[in-house]
């Protein structure tokens, strides 16, 4: 009798936190330019940096084919280790091939002067918390650097059902899948303001937070990081 109460528990625990949704596991891939300069003066070098997340949302190093449009007014190569030769504009391009055929590409003009103008790093990115089945889950959110960790504030109009069985919230570059994902901890907080330190990620590593059901491996919700 006791073994058949808990199968029927965990049943209703395991249908209630599925929901309707079907979630697939592959994403959009995706190319970024991580270090830019908008110009660089006669001379001097400038160290390019991208970063490329394949269809399952993980990071591929050594995939990013550097170019530049005038390697005679701007020379870069395959490191993206870019040279200013002589004054002018050009563009420079980040490709990756992809195994489909398709080439996804990032550019950006440089002008080649004589300072060179790094473009700032963003210190801060944001989001809204949504839902992906019929339980509450909302709320905005703020990533920030400070004193070398990852910050994440969630704001005061945060909200969770605390029915959620094993609710646990992660940073990924794929939003239906945990595989490749970064485990921030159990969700211990179901209402209002509050804060989580990150240890040894950057601002740029992660686009999304996910909410899963642990226990069932079912997702709950997410928010895009702008």
């Amino acid at each position: 009798m006791k073994n058949t109460f808990y199968i029927t528990l965990l049943a209703i625990l395991f249908s209630s936190c599925i929901g309707d949704d079907i979630i697939l596991d592959t994403v959009e891939e995706t190319l970024r330019i991580t270090a830019q300069a908008s110009s660089i003066a006669v001379g001097e070098t400038f160290q390019f940096e991208a970063r490329f997340t394949n269809n399952i949302g993980e990071t591929e190093e050594g995939r990013i084919i550097w170019s530049s449009s005038d390697e005679n007014i701007l020379a870069i190569d395959a490191n993206g280790l870019a040279t200013a030769i002589a004054q002018g504009n050009v563009f420079v391009y980040a490709d990756v091939d992809l195994a489909d055929g398709r080439t996804i590409r990032e550019e950006m003009t440089i002008e080649v002067s004589m300072v060179t103008t790094v473009v700032e790093v963003p210190t801060s990115r944001i989001g809204v918390i949504q839902t992906t089945t019929f339980y509450d889950l909302a709320g905005d959110f703020e990533l920030s650097e400070v004193d070398g960790k990852l910050v994440l504030n969630i704001a005061d109009n945060y909200v969770a059902s605390s029915s959620l069985p094993g609710l646990y919230l992660y940073l990924t570059n794929n939003p239906n899948s945990i595989g490749d994902a970064l485990e921030v901890g159990a969700v211990e907080v179901f209402e209002g303001a509050h804060t989580y330190e990150i240890e040894n990620v950057g601002l740029a590593d992660y686009d999304y937070l996910l909410y899963f059901c642990k226990p069932f491996r079912v997702k709950v919700g997410d928010g895009a990081i702008n």
